[in-house]
């Protein structure tokens, strides 16, 4: 009954928090470059750090299979990498409608724009061998894949400072290009997709425990 609460409150809070955000970007000004085609940054940003953040937890869950064995590890990193896709596809895909407006193309190959692009095919590639290879093998060549992938992710968030990029600048070492109301609805953003996540980890690994289960059910 405890956790219930517990979930509960997250899945509460997240709704709220989902709800601020649309209100506050709404009311946010219209950037005076992009125009109103910058709204997208709210959510375009705050999905590639859920997808990082995802690809980071799937990295300690694959860890922690190999080390210390256990399917709880398993069912963490299957399960935010799983995620970590989802997250990652609406980043390309509103990274892809934004680039149309700042640059006037879908696609051009930006330093981050192609690593992100091969991170995420390295994790679809992860998901593709979970549904392919079998019981133990399976988990292990899985974690094994997860681990190597995640080397991607900081090569992502520093490819603007080695490479030159005409991807935006936001955030800079002197701080964020943005005024007070866009700050605030920026980090409400990511305060609600952050939570989100959460709240997709929690129901994704208790269906991978049913899924567990039942498997060890069939097998009796």
């Amino acid at each position: 009954m405890h956790m219930f609460r517990i979930t509960h409150l997250i899945f509460s809070l997240t709704a709220l928090l989902i709800a601020v955000s649309l209100i506050l970007i709404g009311l946010a000004p219209v950037d005076e470059t992009l125009g109103v085609s910058q709204k997208i940054f709210y959510l375009h940003v705050p999905c590639a750090w859920a997808a990082a953040l995802a690809f980071l937890v799937n990295f300690i869950g694959s860890l922690g299979y190999l080390i210390k064995g256990g399917l709880k590890w398993d069912r963490i990193a299957s399960s935010s990498a799983e995620i970590g896709v989802v997250f990652g596809a609406i980043a390309l895909v509103t990274g892809s409608i934004w680039a149309r407006f700042a640059w006037g193309v879908w696609w051009t190959w930006d330093v981050r724009l192609t690593t992100t692009l091969i991170l995420w095919l390295a994790y679809l590639g992860y998901i593709l061998v979970r549904c392919m290879a079998q019981d133990e093998k399976r988990r292990t060549f899985s974690a094994v894949i997860g681990i190597a992938a995640f080397a991607d992710v900081p090569l992502v968030f520093l490819s603007i400072r080695w490479w030159r990029s005409i991807h935006p600048v936001v955030i800079t070492r002197s701080g964020m290009n943005l005024s007070p109301r866009m700050k605030l609805a920026f980090f409400i953003s990511l305060a609600a997709v952050t939570m989100l996540y959460l709240c997709l980890m929690i129901v994704r690994v208790r269906l991978e425990r049913m899924k567990d289960i039942v498997d060890t059910m069939r097998e009796r």
